[in-house]
C-alpha cells in the first residue's frame, strides 16, 4: 500500500503539470472503487486547478466550485500522459487538462477513492478526526509524550494511528522504533519524555528521507513517471527479519502486532517492560 511518501511524491510528480490549468474532460471508464465515484466530479470541468494537496494519504484536488479527494487505496498510482494516449485495463478515470496532459488515475484492486466536496476538505468525515501531519511543527516530542500517557496498547499499533499521527505506516513506523531504540512491543504509557523526542526526531527523519528518495518500492507502487522508487535499498530493519543488524549484527526478529509484520533488534531494542 503506497505509504506518505508515496502519496507526497505522487503530489510533487502531478503539481508542476495540474496546479493552475483548466480541467477540460473528466473521462470516468469505471466508476466502481471503494465508493462509487460522484457524478459531481465532472463539476472539475471548466475549471482551473487552484492548488494541488495533501493531507494523510488523501490528496486534494481544489478548485472554485470545490474540492476532488483522491486516495490510492492499496494499489492506485497516478500518471501524468499526452491526451489520447490508449487507456489498459483499471484505468478508472482522467482528467484531460488545457495543456495537453492528462491525469490518469489506475487501480487494480479498486480500494482507492475519488470523492468530491464543495465544503472545506478539511471538515470531511474522513479527513475531520486525523491527527498532524509528522513533518510539520504540529507534531512535536510534548505533543507525543502527553498523547501517551494513558494508552497501555503496544507502541507500535499506536503509532500507526492516523488519530494520534498520520502517515506512518507500517514500514515506516519499523523504521522509526528502530532508529529510536524503541521495542515495538513497549506499553505506549511507559515511554519517557526522552524517548518521545527520539520517536518523533525518527519518523522525521525517515519520511523526509523516504521522500527525497521517491518512495518506497512497492510491488504497486510506481511513481508518476512511470520509475519507482528507491528508498527500499536502504531500509533498516522492514523485510529483513533474520538479517543482522546494521548496528550490531544480531539477527533482526519479527513479531505479529495488529496483524501486521513487526521487524526489531532484541539488542538495539531491548523490551523494557509494558504491554505483552
Amino acid at each position: 500500500m503506497p505509504e506518505l511518501p508515496e502519496v507526497e511524491v505522487s503530489r510533487l510528480g502531478i503539481t508542476p503539470w495540474m496546479e493552475g490549468i483548466v480541467v477540460e474532460r473528466v473521462v470516468i471508464r469505471h466508476p466502481r472503487l471503494r465508493w462509487p465515484i460522484p457524478s459531481e466530479i465532472r463539476l472539475l470541468e471548466g475549471q482551473p486547478l487552484r492548488q494541488i494537496e495533501r493531507r494523510a494519504k488523501y490528496l486534494l484536488l481544489r478548485s472554485t466550485l470545490g474540492t476532488a479527494i483522491l486516495h490510492l487505496g492499496m494499489s492506485g498510482r497516478l500518471r501524468i500522459l499526452p491526451i489520447g494516449t490508449p487507456a489498459e485495463k483499471h484505468d478508472h478515470v482522467d482528467l484531460e487538462l488545457a495543456n495537453g496532459k492528462l491525469l490518469r488515475f489506475h487501480d487494480p484492486r479498486r480500494f482507492g477513492a475519488l470523492l468530491w466536496t464543495a465544503e472545506d476538505p478539511y471538515q470531511h468525515p474522513l479527513l475531520k478526526t486525523l491527527g498532524p501531519e509528522p513533518l510539520t511543527d504540529a507534531f512535536t516530542a510534548d505533543y507525543l509524550w502527553q498523547r501517551s500517557r494513558k494508552p497501555r496498547s503496544a507502541i507500535k499499533p499506536w503509532l500507526m494511528d492516523n488519530r494520534v499521527v498520520v502517515g506512518v505506516g507500517n514500514i515506516y513506523a519499523n523504521e522509526a522504533l528502530f532508529m529510536a531504540h524503541i521495542h515495538p512491543k513497549r506499553a505506549v504509557n511507559s515511554l519517557t519524555p526522552e524517548e518521545s523526542q527520539a520517536l518523533v526526531a525518527a519518523v522525521k527523519k525517515v519520511l523526509a528521507r523516504a521522500i527525497t528518495q521517491g518512495g518506497t518500492t512497492l510491488r504497486d507502487f510506481m511513481r508518476t513517471d512511470g520509475k519507482p522508487g528507491y528508498f527500499v535499498q536502504e531500509l533498516l530493519v522492514y523485510g529483513r527479519a533474520g538479517q543482522p543488524c546494521t548496528v550490531c549484527a544480531h539477527p533482526l526478529e519479527e513479531l505479529r502486532l495488529g496483524q501486521r509484520s513487526s521487524v526489531y533488534c532484541p539488542i538495539c531494542q531491548p523490551f523494557a517492560g509494558g504491554y505483552d
